[in-house]
C-alpha cells in the first residue's frame, strides 16, 4: 500500500469513528476503526467487519465465524435486508408506504415489516401512557420548518393548534389498513423504526448460522453471541457533550442498545428546542440530555429511549424498572447519572 492509500484509509477510519459515535453510542475499540476489516482473531477465528452509510448515519457489522468470506457475504445479505426495510419505513419518500399514508390519510394492504411497526409503536404509546407517540409528526415538522425561516421557534398559538394533530388515539389500525381520523395527521417512526431495520440485519445474520456478530448503526446497536465464547462485546456510551469522557461502559453478549439526546438534531444553539418533543406539551423535554436503554431488541430500545426521554427522570426510570428485562441509563440536565435498579457497569 502506498503513503498516499494509507493515509486516505486513516481519514476514513478517523472519520468513520468521528459520526459512529455521533448518535450515543459506540465500540469501545482500541485504535482506528477501519471502513472494512478482515483478520484472523485466533486460529478459529476471524473478525470481518464492514461499514457504510445507511438510515442517515454510519453503521457498521462486525462478524467472527471461521469462515473470511461466509462472513463477508453474510454481511452484505444483512446490509440488502437493513436497505430494503429501510425503503419502505422512510417517510421522506413520497411513494414508501409511510409517505403515501402521510399523503393520502390512509393505507391499505399494508407491508408486514410496516404493519409491524405502527403495532409497537401503538403499544409504546399505551405503555408508556402517551409519552411515545408516533403523531408527533405535525410538531416535528412545524419546528424544523419554523426553525429554518425564521431561526426562532413558532409562537404558543401556533404550536397549540398543531398539537392538535398529535394524537395516536386518532390512528385507526387494524394490521392491514390504517386511517388518520382527523385531516392533517402524520407519523414519524424515526424513535421506532431504526430499531426495526437493526433487528431485521440482526436476523438475516442468525438465519445464516453465524453465532457471534455485532451491528452498531449511529449508537443502535445489536449483539449476538459475544465476540466469541463466554467474551462479550464492550461497548461505550457517548457523552452528551461528545468531547468528554464516555458516560460508562458496559458489557453485552446478546440484546440491544439504544440512545435518545438532545445532541443529535437540534434547532438552537441552546438546545431548548431539539427533535424529542412532548406529545403533551408540544415542548422538547429539558430535563434530560441523554437516555441508553438495554432490551431484548433494538427496535423496543429504540423506542423506549425516547419514551424515557419524554416522561423525564425520575419518571423514566420509574417507567423502566417496571419493564421486564429492560435497564436505562439517563443523564439529566445536572450532567448526574441516573441508573435503573439492574443497570451493570462493565
Amino acid at each position: 500500500m502506498s503513503a498516499q492509500q494509507e493515509n486516505k484509509v486513516t481519514i476514513d477510519r478517523r472519520t468513520f469513528l468521528k459520526y459512529s459515535g455521533m448518535l450515543g453510542v459506540g465500540f469501545a475499540f482500541g485504535g482506528l476503526m477501519p471502513i472494512s476489516e478482515s483478520v484472523a482473531f485466533n486460529k478459529k477465528l476471524y473478525k470481518v467487519t464492514r461499514a457504510r452509510l445507511s438510515m442517515g448515519t454510519f453503521a457498521a457489522i462486525t462478524v467472527m465465524h471461521p469462515s473470511r468470506t461466509e462472513a463477508d457475504e453474510v454481511i452484505g445479505k444483512a446490509f440488502e435486508e437493513m436497505d430494503r426495510v429501510t425503503r419502505l419505513l422512510n417517510r421522506y419518500q413520497s411513494n414508501s408506504a409511510i409517505g403515501t399514508l402521510n399523503r393520502e390519510g390512509y393505507l391499505s394492504d399494508i407491508p408486514r415489516e410496516v404493519s409491524e411497526v405502527i403495532a409497537r409503536a401503538l403499544h409504546f404509546h399505551k405503555a408508556s401512557n402517551g409519552a411515545f407517540d408516533m403523531t408527533v409528526k405535525p410538531l416535528v415538522d412545524l419546528y424544523k420548518e419554523h426553525f429554518a425561516a425564521h431561526q426562532s421557534p413558532p409562537s404558543e398559538v401556533r404550536v397549540a393548534k398543531v398539537l392538535d394533530l398529535v394524537d395516536a388515539g386518532a390512528v385507526r389500525f387494524d394490521g392491514h389498513t390504517i386511517r388518520f381520523a382527523k385531516e392533517g395527521m402524520g407519523i414519524t417512526l424515526d424513535g421506532i423504526a431504526k430499531g426495526y431495520i437493526i433487528d431485521c440485519g440482526a436476523k438475516v445474520i442468525e438465519q445464516h448460522g453465524i453465532k457471534h456478530a455485532l451491528i452498531n448503526a449511529g449508537g443502535d446497536i445489536r449483539a449476538i453471541g459475544g465476540k466469541r465464547s463466554r467474551t462479550p462485546w464492550k461497548v461505550a456510551i457517548q457523552n452528551p457533550d461528545k468531547d468528554g469522557p464516555y458516560v460508562d461502559t458496559i458489557t453485552m453478549v446478546n440484546g440491544a442498545i439504544a440512545t435518545s439526546g438532545n445532541y443529535e438534531l437540534y434547532f438552537d444553539q441552546e438546545k431548548l428546542y431539539h427533535h424529542i418533543v412532548s406529545p403533551k406539551t408540544g415542548r422538547s423535554p429539558l430535563q434530560s440530555e441523554s437516555v441508553t436503554v438495554l432490551a431484548s431488541n433494538v427496535m423496543d430500545a429504540d423506542a423506549l429511549s425516547t419514551a424515557v426521554f419524554v416522561l423525564e427522570p425520575r419518571a423514566g426510570k420509574r417507567f423502566i424498572e417496571n419493564m421486564p428485562k429492560t435497564e436505562c441509563l439517563i443523564v439529566n440536565s445536572a450532567d448526574k447519572k441516573i441508573t435503573s435498579s439492574g443497570w451493570l457497569s462493565a
